[in-house]
């Protein structure tokens, strides 16, 4: 499955729609996705999986890059 993780880099600061960042991550479920990204000090502000028409539609995106999770 493919997920899709919103995300501010600073957990003290109050988020802001302009500075969210995407991650795109290869896991089997949305818990490992979140087990891995808990090493990081994100301000997670949501994850949702991607397929079909969706998945298709955000590869042709420049900012698409798919992470596996021992790449995290």
């Amino acid at each position: 499955m493919y997920f899709k993780v919103y995300y501010q880099e600073k957990t003290n600061e109050v988020a802001v729609r302009e500075m969210t960042k995407t991650l795109y991550v290869k896991a089997s479920s949305l818990v490992e996705v979140r087990r891995a990204i808990a090493k990081y000090s994100y301000n997670i502000e949501q994850i949702e999986e991607v397929n079909g028409a969706y998945l298709e539609y955000e590869k042709t995106s420049p900012n698409f890059k798919l992470m596996e999770l021992d790449q995290l």
